[in-house]
């Protein structure tokens, strides 16, 4: 089995963001933590590391037993 890349961490795909912007390395972690918070249920599941971002909804809270 090949071993899986790691993706680029939040810090450097903010700086990635804000060169690529042309703008400062606090407005391209604005711009990640943004698309964190966009993120469909689909890539929060394949990413869980999205879900410490702040904002990001977690889900639906799970269904508990009813008290009687």
């Amino acid at each position: 089995m090949a071993k899986s890349r790691r993706g680029m961490g939040f810090e450097a795909a903010a700086s990635s963001a804000a060169k690529s912007a042309g703008v400062s390395k606090e407005r391209g972690r604005a711009i990640i933590a943004a698309g964190a918070r966009k993120a469909s249920a689909k890539a929060k599941r394949a990413n869980p590391n999205l879900l410490k971002v702040s904002g990001v909804k977690k889900g639906p809270p799970t269904k508990k037993a009813r008290k009687r």
